[in-house]
C-alpha cells in the first residue's frame, strides 16, 4: 500500500515538473510572439495595438536575408560533410580492431563531453592564424569538430547491428569495397544516416560558441546575429529584436519539419535490426 502511494506521488511529481516546464516555456514563447507584433507594451497585460512592421524593420536593420543565406550555406555544408566523413569513419571503427581503437574513441568523445568554449578559443586562434577566421569556411570547419564525432558515435551501434555476412555475400558476387558500400551498405544504413544528420542539423543551427568565436561580419549565422542584435552597442526597439527571435524560431521549426518528413528517429533501432535478423 505504501509503495503504491509513493509510486503515485512520484508520478504526480514528475508530471507536475513537466507541466511547470511546459507552462513556463509556452509563456516565454507567447511573450516573445506578442511583443514582436506589439505597437507598444508597457505595464499592461496586452499591448496597446498590434502591427507587423517590426518584422520588416528587423529584416532591413539586421540584414536577415544575408544572414539566413549564410546560415543555410553553413548548416548545409556541415550536414553534408559530417555525413561524408562520419559514416565511413564509423564503419571503419565498427568493423576493424586495432591497438589504438579505444584511444580514438576517447578522442571522438572529447568534443562532445568538453564544453565548446574550452576548445573553441584555441581552435579559433588556429583558424585565424591560417587566414580562415571570419570566413564561412572557418565557420564550417569549426562546426565540424563536434558534429563529425557525433555522427561517428551515433552510427557505430547502427552499423554493428548489420550482419557482416551480408557484406561477405556481396564480395562473393564480385563487388569491390566501393560497390559494396554504395549498393549494399548505404541503403541499409540510410535510416540511421538520416537520423544522425537530422540531429547534426539541429545542433548546427543552435551552435553559438564556436560560430561566435570564428565568424565575421559576413559569416554570422542567425543565432550569432541574434546575439549581436541584443548585446551590441546602440539603441534598438525590443519589438524588433523579438521579431528577429521569432524568425529564428520559425526557421529552426521549418528545418525540423522538412527533415522529419524524410526520417523518423524512433525507427533507427527497429530498421537496423531487420538486416541482422
Amino acid at each position: 500500500m505504501q509503495k503504491s502511494i509513493m509510486s503515485r506521488l512520484w508520478v504526480f511529481a514528475v508530471w507536475a515538473v513537466i507541466g511547470l516546464f511546459l507552462v513556463n516555456l509556452m509563456g516565454l514563447i507567447a511573450s516573445v510572439l506578442t511583443s514582436s507584433v506589439a505597437t507598444r507594451w508597457l505595464g499592461t497585460w496586452l499591448p496597446a495595438g498590434f502591427t507587423t512592421r517590426w518584422y520588416f524593420a528587423a529584416w532591413d536593420e539586421f540584414q536577415l536575408g544575408d544572414v539566413l543565406w549564410v546560415t543555410f550555406q553553413a548548416v548545409g555544408a556541415v550536414v553534408l560533410l559530417s555525413g561524408l566523413l562520419g559514416v565511413p569513419a564509423a564503419y571503419a571503427l565498427a568493423r576493424r580492431e586495432f591497438p589504438a581503437k579505444r584511444a580514438v574513441m576517447l578522442l571522438l568523445l572529447l568534443p562532445l563531453l568538453v564544453p565548446p568554449i574550452t576548445y573553441g578559443i584555441p581552435l579559433a586562434t588556429v583558424l585565424y592564424k591560417a587566414g580562415l577566421g571570419g570566413t564561412l569556411t572557418g565557420v564550417i570547419l569549426a562546426n565540424l569538430v563536434p558534429t563529425v564525432p557525433f555522427v561517428v558515435l551515433v552510427m557505430i551501434p547502427f552499423i554493428e547491428q548489420i550482419d557482416p555476412r551480408t557484406e561477405a555475400a556481396a564480395r562473393v558476387f564480385g563487388a569491390n569495397i566501393f560497390q559494396m558500400f554504395v549498393h549494399v551498405l548505404v541503403p541499409m544504413l540510410m535510416p540511421g544516416v538520416l537520423a544522425a544528420l537530422l540531429l547534426v542539423l539541429v545542433r548546427t543551427i543552435g551552435m553559438f560558441e564556436l560560430t561566435f568565436l570564428v565568424s565575421g561580419p559576413g559569416s554570422q549565422t542567425l543565432v550569432v546575429a541574434l546575439y549581436y542584435a541584443v548585446f551590441a552597442s546602440g539603441v534598438r526597439a525590443v519589438q524588433s529584436i523579438d521579431a528577429m527571435a521569432v524568425i529564428y524560431m520559425a526557421t529552426t521549426l521549418v528545418w525540423l519539419i522538412v527533415a522529419l518528413r524524410f526520417v523518423n528517429p524512433t525507427q533507427i533501432v527497429g530498421r537496423g535490426k531487420r538486416p541482422a535478423a
